[in-house]
């Protein structure tokens, strides 16, 4: 089964949470080039790069467990951008922005899992 990944609204917005991340690190300082930015940059790219590998999955469960595996990526970046916070690389602002886009993002990960699993192979 083939889905195609680039019309779902997840990897749309996942797309968009990337840019909108990548676009926040540039003004991290340069130490951390190598450091939390560097982290952030791996684990927010591999939200929508999970859903768009899982979608050539030949069966439902596998690609379920990529979208997991998009969960868990959107849970480290949610955590990186808390310590962005606390170091005072993000203002609140932001932080509540990302925040907000990545709660809607879970919840839509939740959403295409559950339809997976109730409709058939």
């Amino acid at each position: 089964m083939t889905y195609s990944y680039e019309k779902l609204d997840v990897y749309k917005l996942s797309m968009a949470f990337a840019y909108d991340v990548y676009q926040t690190v540039s003004s991290f300082p340069d130490y951390e080039k190598f450091g939390l930015s560097s982290q952030l940059r791996r684990a927010v790219i591999s939200v929508p790069s999970n859903i768009a590998e899982g979608s050539g999955r030949q069966h439902k469960k596998e690609y379920a467990q990529f979208l997991f595996l998009s969960k868990g990526s959107l849970r480290e970046v949610i955590t990186q951008l808390e310590l962005s916070m606390m170091l005072g690389y993000i203002d609140q602002e932001t932080h509540e922005k990302l925040r907000e886009t990545a709660d809607r993002l879970h919840r839509m990960l939740n959403r295409l899992i559950a339809s997976l699993k109730v409709s058939p192979d």
